[in-house]
């Protein structure tokens, strides 16, 4: 069976001829890119939690450091979610982008889209990934 797609950015019908192996690429790539920004921010805020804790004897909590560890959970959340359930992974890892761009717009100093293009930007990519493999999926049944 061939599916047909209307691509808004050509203006043209794109043909997938199968359907199943594309959204199966785009679940990977989501996935991959979702669990390799999530590690990497993981590893970013135990590296804030411990130098601040060796530097100050104890761990004090900021508004902004709790705001950015409930987005992370929900950036883990969705990371998880990917291996079973792609529209609600694809949601939370929308909702993350948009989280970490009014967390960077409303506590970051400067740059703030140089910013949430590396932090934001992955994450709205991988939601967006696994959204497009959950259309297609639905459409090839």
């Amino acid at each position: 069976m061939q599916l047909r797609l209307y691509c808004a950015t050509l203006g043209q019908q794109m043909s997938v001829k199968n359907p199943e192996r594309v959204a199966k690429r785009l679940r990977w790539t989501g996935r991959i890119i979702c669990l390799i920004l999530t590690v990497i921010g993981g590893t970013i805020l135990i590296g804030e939690s411990v130098d601040e804790f060796v530097s100050q004897g104890s761990l004090a909590t900021s508004a902004e450091g709790i705001t950015l560890l409930l987005i992370g959970l929900v950036a883990l959340a969705g990371c998880i979610l990917s291996w079973w359930r792609d529209l609600p992974a694809g949601i939370l890892l929308v909702v993350t982008s948009v989280g970490l761009g009014v967390h960077i717009a409303i506590c970051a100093g400067r740059n703030h889209f140089f910013a949430w293009s590396v932090m934001g930007l992955p994450y709205l990519i991988a939601g967006v990934l696994l959204l497009y493999a959950w259309r297609l999926s639905r459409q090839s049944s």
